[in-house]
């Protein structure tokens, strides 16, 4: 019973599962189908949406088309249109242009057509110009032998005398008239020049120092010159070779003489020596050394004085060895004259005259100074001293106005500056200064006779005489031989020759003297 039961529950329970699965197949089919349905519905609204969202998309893109297409249109129309007006304005110039041309060449036409009875009339006059030449010409001849045989000249005989006459005449009045424009330009230039220059040296303090050749380095007693002098000499051997100089121990009194052309080894000699009897210790090695000591010394005080120097003067930027060349002119010498000083009064000078003159005072002031540079460097080249100058102011990259100027002041070079003339002109004021130079005798002599020789030289000159220590030149002529038109000449040609073959400090002025006398006696 229990075993039917069970059997029973079981066919139940599988009659129950394969009825429910049934009916679940049946509603999930049902569900499945459903759900098909509704997602068919809606991709059919989806297509037809995008169906729709395209018919828009194409009407738009079509609109824009069409405006882009029009537009295209419009802005091509412009541009044929812009090009219509351009060619019709270039068809309407090239036709003003032919009708100008053709305008024109009528024109040339008519002209030509009147050159041409021009030239008619022209041949016409030239033919009876030439008859009526012909004419002259032989009235001419008959004038001339007419004239001839009153005068007893022939034509060109009278030709000759007129000629002769017209020169003398013309000579004459060309001495005049030169006469006047030297005494105009004298009157003008030379007053305007003379105030320039005296207010330069008025304005400028000056000093002068001579140098010499030797030093007297003065001792207390006689004693030193012993120690000085040393066992068998060899302290003062020491001492020369040790300076370069020449050292002289003789009877004068409480001095030893130390003699040598260049300052600088002079001065350190000097030096060395005063170091040596202050320190008592007198032997070769000890020399050296204080030698040595005052070398380095000197140098240092020639970098200071070219630095003071400078800054004196206010003049800045200066290449440092442009500076130790300043400072060493110190103890260099032309003509007796202190190279620093002459230099230091020069640049003054051309300060003052720039100024005057309405120039750069500042750039003169720099070329006066550096003027004579080329006298300072110790290998002493075969060069002039401004050619050599020059060279330095240009390696150290001064200006080439101060460059020129320091070229040309002794006319080695040709002047390109209005710096340059100045130069060269305050150096002759300040080595023309009384007292400011000295020059050997024999060569100051010389040169006296030199000026009186070229102007003997001269055809009627009588006497010369130089005068004021070869500051001016008289000419005394004969008055039976040169007139006073041809004294003038005279003057002006000796000056232009001494200015080219002569060398001297300053000017020279060159007077010609032309006297007449007549003499009658009262019985």
């Amino acid at each position: 019973m229990e075993i039917t039961e069970i059997l029973g529950y079981i066919f139940a329970l599988i009659a129950g599962l394969g009825i429910g699965i049934a009916v679940g197949r049946f509603l999930l089919r049902n569900l499945l189908r459903g759900q098909e349905v509704a997602a068919q519905n809606k991709v059919k609204k989806i297509l037809k949406d995008a169906e729709n969202n395209a018919e828009i998309l194409k009407k738009n893109k079509l609109l824009e088309a069409k405006e882009k297409f029009l537009q295209l249109k419009a802005e091509h129309e412009q541009e044929v249109n812009a090009k219509n007006n351009t060619i019709n304005q270039r068809e309407n110039t090239m036709k003003q242009k032919e009708q100008s041309v053709n305008q024109r060449m009528e024109n040339f036409n008519k002209k030509e057509q009147e050159l041409d009875k021009q030239k008619a009339n022209l041949e016409k006059q030239t033919e009876l110009a030439v008859k009526k030449q012909e004419e002259v010409e032989v009235l001419k001849n008959q004038h001339l032998t007419q004239l001839e045989t009153i005068a007893g000249l022939s034509a060109e005989e009278a030709k000759n005398q007129l000629v002769d006459n017209l020169k003398e005449v013309a000579r004459t009045q060309a001495m005049i008239q030169i006469k006047d424009i030297v005494d105009e330009a004298k009157l003008t230039a030379s007053k305007e020049a003379k105030k320039v220059v005296i207010q330069t040296i008025q304005r400028t303090a000056t000093e002068a120092a001579i140098e010499n050749s030797v030093s007297i380095f003065h001792i207390e007693s006689d004693e030193i010159k012993g120690r000085v002098i040393g066992r068998e000499g060899r302290n003062i051997r020491a001492l020369e070779a040790a300076t370069g100089i020449e050292i002289i121990v003789d009877d004068t009194p409480e001095a030893i003489i130390l003699s040598g052309f260049d300052p600088v080894r002079r001065e350190i000699a000097r030096l060395a020596l005063h170091r040596l009897v202050t320190d008592g210790r007198i032997h070769p090695a000890r020399i050296e050394e204080i030698v040595a000591k005052t070398k380095k010394q000197i140098e240092d005080e020639i970098v200071e004085i070219g630095e003071r120097t400078v800054i004196d003067l206010g003049i800045h930027g200066l290449h440092p060895e442009l500076i130790r060349m300043v400072g060493r002119m110190r103890y260099r010498s032309s003509y007796g004259q202190n190279l620093l000083h002459h230099s230091r009064e020069v640049a003054n000078f051309c300060a003052t005259m720039a100024a005057e003159l309405g120039l750069n005072a500042k750039m003169a002031k720099r070329a006066g100074l550096l003027h004579d540079i080329g006298k300072v460097p110790d290998d002493n080249p075969e060069l002039p001293h401004a050619i050599l100058g020059m060279q330095l102011a240009e390696k150290y990259k001064e200006h080439p106005e101060i460059c020129n100027a320091i070229g040309a002041h002794h006319d080695e070079i040709e002047m390109t500056s209005m710096i340059s003339p100045i130069i060269q002109a305050c150096d002759a004021i300040s080595g023309a200064r009384p007292g400011a130079r000295r020059e050997v005798v024999e060569s100051y002599i010389k040169r006296l006779k030199d000026l009186e020789e070229l102007a003997l030289s001269y055809p009627g000159v009588e006497k010369t005489f130089a005068i004021q220590a070869g500051r001016e030149l008289r000419v005394i002529v004969e008055s039976e031989r040169i007139t006073d038109a041809q004294a003038e000449l005279l003057a002006a040609d000796i000056s232009t020759r001494i200015q080219t073959e002569m060398t001297y400090p300053g000017q020279i002025k060159v007077t010609v003297i032309r006297e007449t006398r007549s003499v009658a006696f009262a019985k």
